[in-house]
């Protein structure tokens, strides 16, 4: 991981079309600018992760994966009760 140091105004290049500019800068959290082409896709982490979340969900399940599934599910036969 390459870590770069900016102030406030100061920006950084990500090959020739990329640019990220540091808006404003606090104590606990940092503005970014990002200017760069309709092309390149720019998200938060999070948000790509529970979209890759959210599609392996929705993902049809096979029938036989469904019965190994149902499977764990099942409760053990239960034992007669012996009358005393």
């Amino acid at each position: 991981m390459l870590v770069i140091r900016r102030r406030v105004g100061e920006t950084l290049l990500i090959g020739d079309e990329v640019e990220v500019e540091v808006l404003e800068a606090g104590s606990t959290q940092v503005k970014l600018g990002i200017r760069a082409p309709r092309s390149v896709g720019v998200v938060r982490k999070e948000i790509r992760v529970v979209g890759e979340q959210n599609q392996a969900a929705a993902r049809p399940i096979l029938v036989p994966e469904l019965k190994e599934i149902l499977k764990q599910f099942k409760k053990p036969d239960a034992s007669p009760i012996s009358p005393v």
